[in-house]
């Protein structure tokens, strides 16, 4: 057990609720959420803490929307965060297991939305890599139809998002986060790669390519940091976590033309 004191400020479910509505989180509502527990502070009640109190300032009318990524489940050769041996690459795309909406954990997108997928109730998309969870009224319409040759784009629940006027809400993140940019990249020119995994079937598990968009964070901080300057971006502190919520739609949008301008790529087939 650590023996160094908790770092402030002590944050409750209360207090967390109260402030997500000052920044201007609204009853009824659908919401995607990039955050970062410990961005918070130290919050009584942890990870399950901080989604009730999302809960309580969205209502029973509001729809609760994380990133449940799974990025592991892909091709050993791209691997390199570490690397893996060459040798061990046959016997890993033999062996990954297949993914399961019910029982495969998140990675890489922190405790919050992990939390979120184990929730009673919560529905998530079929996708292997970049899946996301859902609670409330809307979440079986969002999570729906996310086929495996679109990771972010306009069969993923970000289009559905988009169709919904969903707001994005960065609770301790950065717009390097914004996976709602990945979908102004399937709306320009963009280069397709092969795209590996392991998917259960009806005549069970099988590893799988299909061709799809390249995809790539890079520049998105730069993206977002255009963006807020030029569009509405509520800015506040929810506990001690820089926070911002904003339109996805109009996130997507500005994307779009600035990825084109900024980060120009060739398509190919």
């Amino acid at each position: 057990m650590s023996m160094t004191p908790p770092t402030g400020p002590m944050c409750t479910r209360e207090s967390l609720a109260a402030e997500l509505r000052e920044i201007g989180v609204l009853p009824g509502e659908t919401l995607l959420v990039h955050s970062s527990l410990s961005s918070l502070g130290w919050v009584c009640g942890g990870p399950e803490a901080v989604v009730q109190a999302l809960f309580d300032a969205l209502g029973d009318d509001g729809t609760l929307v994380v990133p449940t990524h799974s990025g592991d489940n892909s091709d050993p050769a791209k691997w390199g965060n570490p690397p893996v041996p060459e040798t061990w690459w046959a016997d890993i795309r033999a062996s990954m297991p297949p993914y399961d909406p019910r029982t495969t954990p998140t990675r890489g997108v922190g405790v919050i939305p992990e939390t979120v997928r184990n929730w009673p109730g919560a529905v998530r998309s079929a996708h292997p890599q970049t899946s996301f969870a859902a609670l409330g009224p809307r979440a079986t319409a969002i999570v729906d139809g996310h086929t495996l040759n679109c990771q972010l784009g306009e069969r993923s629940p970000l289009a559905r998002l988009e169709e919904a006027e969903a707001r994005i809400l960065l609770l301790g993140v950065g717009f390097a986060t914004c996976t709602a940019f990945h979908l102004a990249e399937y709306r320009i020119p963009a280069p397709q790669v092969d795209n590996s995994f392991a998917v259960m079937t009806p005549q069970g598990r099988r590893w799988s390519t299909v061709r799809d968009i390249s995809i790539s964070d890079e520049r998105f901080g730069d993206l977002g940091a255009a963006f807020e300057k030029e569009r509405p971006v509520f800015q506040g502190k929810v506990g001690a976590a820089e926070t911002r919520l904003f339109s996805l739609a109009d996130a997507v949008a500005f994307a779009e033309v600035w990825l084109a301008e900024h980060r120009p790529r060739t398509a190919s087939t």
